[in-house]
């Protein structure tokens, strides 16, 4: 127990969360593009408003491990004008510490040989804040030499570039947190995030009219630790899936999911591989997406001869 505790507060001081990846890392990264690369918004989709939410509750049975909640919109516009618009919500809870980022994403799509590039940039704010509840061995919480609850939002901007081949594949590049700057109330500084993404989705595989394999891979720095994710999914008939994930140092994900009407539903389970495994009971993800149609463009007709 006193571990468990000592790890706790090691997590809520930010110790940890300071000088290791700021950015979320989710099992689902495939459902979700538009957060950490805005270029991605409304490509590849049709004309529709698209809702997706995510919940990540990482290290199970660690005390004071990551709780994380992911909530995005977004809406290719391209049948009024060639770009799409979402906005993304995340909010992440561990140890003490509470991390809010909110951000409005537009990218401009842009027909290019075989496929679409989509331009993209975002803009938003970045919120860190801590609300400790100190145990001390006197009895006296009000401490002054301990941290106290604090919090502070700084402005946040984010860029990227994706390109989706119709051929099946797509490629992109992105970097978060742009203005990097410091949240001085709490002397943590937002650390910019650089990603790659690409993947590719093979239909009719091994001969098969209704089976459909995907390759997809996420590389994450921010130029003092590198990590990756690498999955494999298997769809059948576009209404099941699954699929594996391995991410580097961390873990291995098993995922599995349906389409059903304009909902996809799936959840996936990481097997921690690294020295948290002792104390870990695993990670689980909970992911719900929804689309619904745009309407079509109102075409007026005349019902006079007169005003033709």
């Amino acid at each position: 127990m006193k571990r468990l505790l000592f790890i706790s507060i090691l997590l809520s001081s930010g110790v940890f969360y300071t000088y290791g990846q700021q950015d979320k890392i989710l099992t689902h990264f495939i459902f979700d593009k538009m957060s950490i690369n805005p270029g991605a918004t409304g490509v590849g989709m049709s004309h529709e408003v698209c809702g997706t939410m995510i919940y990540r509750n990482q290290w199970d049975k660690f005390n004071g491990a990551p709780n994380s909640v992911l909530a995005n919109a977004e809406a290719n516009i391209s049948r009024y004008f060639p770009s799409a618009a979402g906005i993304s919500f995340y909010h992440d809870a561990i140890g003490f510490s509470r991390q809010n980022n909110v951000t409005l994403n537009y990218s401009y799509h842009q027909s290019l040989a075989n496929g679409t590039l989509g331009i993209g940039a975002a803009v938003g704010l970045n919120s860190f804040g801590m609300s400790p509840t100190w145990v001390t061995p006197d009895g006296n919480p009000d401490d002054g030499s301990l941290p106290q609850s604090k919090s502070q939002a700084t402005f946040d901007a984010n860029f990227g570039l994706y390109y989706m081949s119709f051929n099946g594949w797509y490629a992109g590049i992105s970097s978060t947190h742009l203005p990097a700057l410091e949240i001085t109330d709490l002397n943590f500084n937002t650390s910019r995030h650089y990603y790659a993404m690409g993947g590719y989705r093979m239909d009719n595989a091994l001969d098969m009219d209704d089976l459909s394999l995907e390759a997809n891979g996420l590389i994450r720095s921010d130029l003092k630790f590198i990590s990756a994710d690498i999955n494999v999914r298997a769809v059948w008939d576009d209404t099941f899936y699954g699929g594996i994930t391995y991410r580097t140092t961390d873990a291995i994900g098993i995922m599995a999911g349906l389409n059903w009407n304009s909902f996809t539903f799936g959840y996936s389970y990481d097997i921690t591989v690294n020295r948290v495994s002792s104390v870990s009971a695993g990670s689980h993800e909970l992911m719900v997406k929804y689309c619904y149609p745009l309407p079509p463009i109102p075409i007026t007709k005349s019902r006079s001869p007169r005003y033709l």
